[in-house]
């Protein structure tokens, strides 16, 4: 096995950092009380009563699935891709869930579009990553 350049272990360790932020904001999505909710603005409450329990374990699949794909990447595992490819799999059925209440989103908060752009290109970044990784005999 082929040991990898330090630019794959600075790339996965800051991949692992991001989708470990992302199960934070989701197990703190997840313990928001109902009087939390009710202190946010109208449009923010909305989404929260609207939003379809698939789009939440979606999401929970998109942040458990990176954040242990990088781990594996790190590791040198090759499992990690299939990891990172079910992550993927997650931000896209999470995103079909925001866009469908797109104009609530944009309401609630006008950043969250970008955002959630981001979380698409990291983890669409993120399978060739590991496949690319594969190939170079750097996980086994």
């Amino acid at each position: 096995m082929n040991k990898p350049p330090v630019w794959f272990y600075v790339v996965a360790t800051a991949a692992l950092l991001w989708n470990l932020a992302g199960c934070v904001a989701f197990v703190a999505d997840l313990q928001l009380r109902p009087e939390d909710i009710a202190k946010l603005p109208d449009a923010q409450q909305m989404l929260y009563r609207e939003r379809p329990l698939w789009a939440i374990a979606a999401t929970g699949i998109a942040v458990v699935g990176g954040a242990l794909g990088c781990l594996g990447l790190l590791l040198r595992k090759r499992w990690a891709t299939g990891l990172l490819i079910a992550s993927l799999l997650g931000v896209l059925a999470q995103d079909v869930g925001l866009f469908i209440m797109l104009e609530n989103l944009k309401a609630a908060n006008p950043v969250a579009p970008l955002l959630q752009g981001a979380v698409l290109l990291v983890a669409i970044g993120l399978v060739p990553l590991a496949g690319w990784a594969g190939a170079r005999g750097w996980t086994r």
